[in-house]
């Protein structure tokens, strides 16, 4: 079943490993529980406890859902005696921000007008 998993590719996925990194970020953001953890984690760091507190989930739930967005790299955790803290990898979700942004054209005036690029690569080498 594991080589159907890499011939299962949507279209427009980039490939190699920016690729894999955005499905699996998109992926976790589809669950609307998870999206409510980021938005918590947004606001500051919070043990699982505290995020559990927001939840009517079992604790083994929410632990499987820690997971999916520690393996999309949006959270990060780190033991801090008997607690786990939570917190959100800004890098991470700037990474996938931009992605987005490229995606859609936005910011991006030279993709709009081909001409203009043209005419400034011909000036530069000549």
């Amino acid at each position: 079943s594991q080589g159907m998993a890499t011939q299962s590719r949507g279209h427009g996925t980039q490939p190699g490993p920016v690729g894999e990194t955005m499905n699996s970020i998109f992926q976790a953001l589809s669950d609307p529980t998870r999206r409510e953890i980021v938005r918590l984690l947004r606001q500051r760091d919070m043990t699982a406890g505290q995020i559990a507190g927001r939840f009517s989930l079992a604790r083994s739930t929410l632990s499987a859902h820690f997971n999916v967005l520690k393996n999309a790299g949006l959270i990060v955790s780190e033991r801090n005696g008997t607690s786990i803290v939570y917190s959100l990898n800004l890098s991470a979700i700037e990474e996938m921000l931009a992605v987005i942004l490229e995606m859609f054209d936005v910011g991006q005036v030279e993709a709009a007008s081909p001409q203009k690029a043209v005419g400034k690569q011909q000036e530069t080498s000549g």
